[in-house]
């Protein structure tokens, strides 16, 4: 049996993001797991100081399990955009502004697209990142990543989803992430179908963590 096995209980989402929450909700729901957020339990968010994807998600996720007493999930995750050197990456949410306006984090991508020339579909690439950290009160800790390339496109098609996800077509697919369901985004994780960088990066960590293999 894995190390990091964890058994259905309760488990901190270390995040106050309810988007984030809400998926997470979603991916936990087959497994029994009481999931609850860092917000609910009034917890506070640390600064992400990392510069990389893996060390906010840990950084994250060891607050929430140190302050909670109880194993924590944290993700840290962005949109990569090839033609911008990656940004905004780890600061996609930064690029939003504290009021959270991802419409102009959107318009600021796509300026920033027509200032690089990137103008032909070949230039309009880029993906999500996801990286999951399950961490434990002793100080254990674990990280599983996922990926997924696509086109970005304008304007932005959608309503469903969050952040970035109305400008993003997955390779392969017809619809933008803002244009799919809940369902559709995420695949079938558990089944090894996933779709999404977030719902890669869970079929990593469900394999792991919660079947323990």
């Amino acid at each position: 049996m894995s190390q990091y096995k964890l058994e259905p209980g309760r488990v901190v989402v270390a995040s106050h993001n309810a988007g984030k929450i809400r998926e997470f909700r979603e991916l936990m729901a087959p497994y029994g797991f009481d999931v609850v957020s860092a917000g609910e339990l009034d917890l506070p968010e640390p600064e992400e100081t990392g510069l990389t994807f893996e060390a906010n998600a840990e950084l994250k996720a060891k607050a929430a399990a140190t302050a909670s007493g109880l194993p924590a999930l944290a993700d840290d995750s962005g949109f990569c955009v090839f033609a911008l050197n990656g940004d905004p990456g780890i600061y996609s949410a930064r690029w939003a502004g504290p009021e959270k306006d991802f419409a102009m984090a959107m318009r600021t991508v796509e300026e920033k697209l027509h200032q690089a020339g990137a103008i032909s579909p070949e230039d309009r690439r880029g993906s999500f990142v996801a990286v999951l950290c399950l961490a434990w009160p002793d100080g254990r800790s674990t990280l599983f990543r996922g990926e997924i390339e696509g086109q970005i496109v304008w304007p932005p098609r959608g309503t469903e989803g969050f952040g970035y996800d109305p400008m993003f077509q997955p390779d392969g697919e017809s619809l933008t992430f803002g244009e799919m369901t809940s369902e559709q985004k995420h695949g079938r994780p558990e089944e090894g179908e996933a779709l999404s960088h977030r719902a890669r990066a869970f079929a990593a960590f469900s394999r792991a963590c919660l079947e323990g293999k």
